[in-house]
């Protein structure tokens, strides 16, 4: 056994294809903005909250950008303590 305590069970494998949505999703800045949060905070995540960054993976980059640069409200749907998080995260990057 390699001794590793990564789970190979369906949390597993959602979170990685999370991660990798994340770091492909079209427009460059929100693949690193996602991508380093995922790296950084994905396995940390409950189900619940996976399930609430898939849904943020579903919405557009430009409007989604917007969203975490606060150049325009989140939509209510959204506007969920991940969500802060996210926003949180992104605004220490060295680049954010």
């Amino acid at each position: 056994m390699s001794g590793s305590k990564r789970s190979t069970g369906p949390l597993h494998v959602r979170r990685r294809k999370a991660r990798f949505r994340a770091w492909h999703r079209g427009m460059r800045e929100m693949d690193l903005l996602l991508g380093t949060f995922a790296d950084a905070r994905l396995d940390a995540l409950s189900a619940a909250e996976l399930d609430l960054f898939e849904d943020l993976l579903e919405v557009p980059d430009a409007e989604l950008f917007k969203w975490l640069t606060g150049e325009v409200p989140v939509a209510e749907h959204h506007d969920t303590d991940l969500f802060r998080r996210i926003q949180a995260f992104c605004r220490v990057m060295p680049f954010g």
